[in-house]
């Protein structure tokens, strides 16, 4: 092959050619002007001559220079076409002033097929997806260089370092002008990275500074989850996160000296890094410049940085534009309208290991928004998402509330919030910045359809809700795509049965904004359960005198309200509920009567605050309610009357009682990655308790409304308004004191969860964690003691579809034995649908 001659061999095989063929015409010593009178092509048999022709650049009519570069520009353009093994372009005939040139090729082969060698079936389909290879292309040395390039990279992106490949070219008996190609690989033994070391880390320790190393990690027996390999670009980027945190600790002047790589004496890879540290610098004088609006001292207070602090740029950019743990200048200036605020710090002086500063800020001026728009919202009402905008027209731009309106818009949970933007375009001439925010609709409705267990039998759930309704259309036949939707209300509809033995009926329906101005959500309700013996209503049309039923029917109402102060993240409800219990010679030992009816009037008052920054997957702010469910005190309009003889049907005829929760739940990023979808490592701290009090102590405590704890009790089969608590480890109810059938009066739970994401899709949201949780229910509520309670710890995974809500897979394992189950199992899974399962 001579696809590798260069410029000057070409110009001299050209020259010599000329003078082989018309050495006794031309006079190659003094260089002539020619006309080209003819230009042909030989040997080209696949390839077309035009496009032959077009590559040389010569053309007949044109004169050319004998001997000169042009013949060798034309040799020159068809090498570079790869497409030949041998060109030349010889004279022919000469004619006084007229010459005659033909351009001789030899075509190299086209590729029939080709195939691998020492590889699996499934591994060569992976390969051949790599390979921008095709049949009928040119099998030239550059197709061999890079097919062998591309399967070396990827091998040593898997670390085998020492594959081989031989890739063979052989004639195809068949075809004319073709060759198959044989590709041969030995990908040998991967190779892990035995040493990894940091050479000159003085000041810093070395274990530390590998730390921050995140894609690049010695091989180690417990080192699972992350390979041991090694990729340039990662490695590359680990270097980076090693001179950042230098500069994060003061060593502004820190580099990378050098790095080498090598073999061990095992055979594996090493690693060594050397750092040049420089000396730690620190914060001396800070002073600004051009700030008009506020005093030197307050910007001093808010930049928090003080004279003999680390010298931290990453931190002082934060202190000056974005401080995720507080305010920052940029916040200051921006919630005040300054649109247009910019600061620039600049290192004035560098004295020893001490630096000055001087910021430099330019203000702008104020500006009012003026058009606020959405666009994206395809299915919601532009009121609907409008109404969830902190930006108004006519007020002074403020950062935090364009931040706030992100988060609302968010809680929603109509819009994809990795495809959120904001797009503000400043009017200054008017002193006016126009907002459109920018939102994508996501699927919100959801299909409920699950088996459970409880009470023995196999229970199956159907329900769907529609979280974007849109009543005031279900009149007009065009909305019903399947159903009107639009408006932001909710309507859920739920059906549970077993068969005879049990049926369940729910249906629900909430307006955010009752009335359309404020914030008022009214939530309505009504349901009904019949459980029995599982014997028929009626034999051969008489009443089944052997049929024993539970029936309970119920409706409520509730009002909530969003308060402006302490803050607006407050939400305030009051509800209303009615239940009926009707017991027809129902014997279930659930209960202490089995005949006669029970009525549960109460007034629910909720209070709670809510900061989480998604309703998914928080990775930062707070959750916290309080409640309290109470009855009216029946007893103490019978002030006279003696209830010790009294049956616990004629007792409990009005339920009385008085309930009482608290729960809270913390978020906390501990990590972020980089990256257009940033992942976080986020702790999750919950506590809650709940205690239920009475009125009259004749009377005793009410048999309903009581809690339940232990594992996760997936069925929803709930009677008699029970809260069954999860205990991840232990079996499903059995952590209630006294027993799993009547209940506990008094409960607490807490306990943190470890939570990464593995996906941030709103399609698929998926992430996993690690837990370790407590609990305990108590008889009597006197002897309640939150610290005396029943541990476990697993882990799990929580995937979010948007038809079917939230399901969890978890492995809990016990940490304490119960002596009420002594041969319970030490660990088991759990799964769990929906959000919020199980909690308090």
């Amino acid at each position: 092959m001579k696809a590798n001659l260069t410029f000057s061999t070409i110009a001299v095989l050209s020259l010599l050619t000329l003078g082989s063929i018309q050495a006794q015409t031309l006079d190659l010593a003094i260089p002539q002007d020619y006309r080209i009178a003819g230009l042909t092509v030989m040997g080209a048999e696949y390839t077309d001559v035009q496009a032959i022709k077009l590559f040389t650049g010569l053309k007949v009519g044109e004169e050319i220079r004998i001997p000169g570069d042009r013949i060798a520009r034309a040799i020159h353009n068809l090498w570079d076409q790869r497409l030949f093994d041998d060109v030349s372009v010889e004279v022919a005939e000469r004619r006084e002033q007229d010459v005659y040139l033909v351009v001789r090729v030899l075509e190299i082969p086209r590729l029939s097929h080709y195939g691998f060698d020492g590889v699996k079936r499934s591994e060569q389909e992976t390969l051949r997806d790599k390979l921008d290879i095709v049949r009928g292309q040119v099998v030239n040395n550059h197709l061999r260089a890079t097919t062998r390039r591309i399967l070396l990279d990827h091998y040593y992106e898997k670390g085998y370092f020492d594959a081989e490949i031989a890739i063979k070219v052989i004639p195809d008996s068949i075809l004319d002008n073709a060759a198959s190609v044989h590709i041969d690989i030995h990908k040998g033994e991967k190779i892990k990275i035995g040493e990894l070391s940091i050479i000159g880390a003085v000041e810093l320790k070395e274990k530390v500074l590998l730390r921050k190393m995140k894609n690049t990690k010695e091989q180690t027996f417990l080192r699972i989850f992350k390979p041991s390999k090694y990729l340039a670009s990662d490695f590359q980027d680990d270097l980076d996160a090693v001179i950042a945190y230098y500069n994060t600790e003061g060593f502004r002047n820190a580099r990378i000296a050098g790095d080498s790589l090598y073999r061990t004496p095992e055979g594996e890879l090493g690693i060594a890094v050397t750092v040049n540290e420089g000396h730690r610098f620190y914060f001396r004088e800070i002073s600004f410049t051009g700030n008009t609006k506020y005093r030197t001292t307050q910007l001093d207070s808010i930049l928090g940085i003080k004279r003999g602090d680390i010298y931290n740029v990453a931190e002082l950019e934060q202190r000056i534009f974005m401080n995720p743990k507080g305010m920052d200048l940029s916040a200051l200036y921006s919630d005040d309208g300054y649109l247009t605020f910019r600061a620039m710090p600049v290192e004035i002086r560098a004295e020893g290991d001490s630096i000055d500063l001087e910021i430099r800020l330019m203000e702008g001026k104020q500006f009012r928004i003026g058009q606020v728009t959405i666009r994206g919202n395809t299915k919601t009402n532009d009121n609907v998402a409008l109404r969830e905008v902190r930006t108004q027209p006519g007020e002074l731009f403020s950062r935090t509330d364009v931040i706030r309106t992100q988060r609302e818009l968010s809680q929603l949970n109509y819009f994809n919030p990795e495809a959120f933007q904001i797009n503000p375009v400043q009017n200054p001439e008017e002193g006016t910045v126009d907002i459109e925010y920018v939102v994508e609709e996501k699927p919100t409705d959801q299909i409920e359809l699950q088996g459970g267990w409880g009470g023995g039998r196999i229970v199956g759930s159907l329900g769907v809700t529609f979280n974007n309704f849109a009543l005031k259309k279900v009149f007009e036949r065009d909305t019903w795509r399947p159903v009107p939707m639009g408006d932001g209300q909710r309507i859920s509809i739920r059906a549970q049965s077993n068969g005879l033995y049990f049926q369940s009926y729910n249906l629900s329906f909430t307006e955010p904004w009752l009335g359309g101005k404020k914030p008022n959500g009214l939530t309505v309700g009504m349901w009904r359960s019949i459980q029995s013996n599982g014997l028929p209503k009626k034999i051969e049309g008489e009443p089944n005198p052997d049929r024993q039923t539970l029936m309970i029917s119920g409706v409520s109402a509730s009002l909530g309200q969003r308060w402006k102060r302490p803050d607006d993240w407050f939400v305030m409800s009051l509800g209303l509920a009615y239940q009926r219990f009707d017991f027809d010679d129902y014997n279930s030992g659930l209960f202490s009567f089995t005949d006669g009816r029970s009525n549960n009037i109460a007034l629910t008052f909720n209070l709670s605050r809510n900061s989480v920054s998604d309703p998914i997957f928080p990775v930062w702010g707070s959750e916290i309610r309080f409640s309290v469910k109470a009855t009216p005190p029946y007893s103490a309009f019978q002030p006279d009357r003696d209830w010790s003889g009294a049956t616990d049907q004629e007792k409990f005829r009005f339920v009385e009682y008085h309930k009482w929760k608290f729960a809270a739940n913390w978020y906390t990023p501990l990590t972020t990655s980089g990256g257009e979808n940033p992942r976080s490592l986020v702790l999750h701290t919950y506590f809650g308790a709940g205690l239920i009090g009475l009125y009259n102590a004749q009377l005793g405590l009410s048999p309903f409304e009581r809690f339940y704890l232990g594992g996760v009790f997936l069925s929803g089969y709930v009677l008699d308004g029970r809260e069954i608590i999860s205990l991840r480890g232990y079996d499903n109810l059995s952590l209630t004191e006294p027993d799993q059938n009547t209940g506990a009066p008094a409960i607490t739970k807490y306990g943190f969860e470890l939570r990464y994401p593995l996906s941030t899709n709103p399609s698929a949201t998926i992430y996993t964690m690690a837990f370790m949780e407590a609990g305990r229910t108590w008889e009597n509520a006197e002897r309640f003691n939150p610290f005396d309670a029943y541990r476990s710890a697993g882990v799990g995974m929580r995937i979010f579809l948007p038809m079917f809500g939230l399901l969890g897979l978890d492995y809990g394992w016990r940490l304490d034995d119960v002596p009420a189950a002594p041969s319970m199992s030490q660990g088991q899974f759990h799964f769990s649908m929906g959000m919020n399962i199980g909690d308090l």
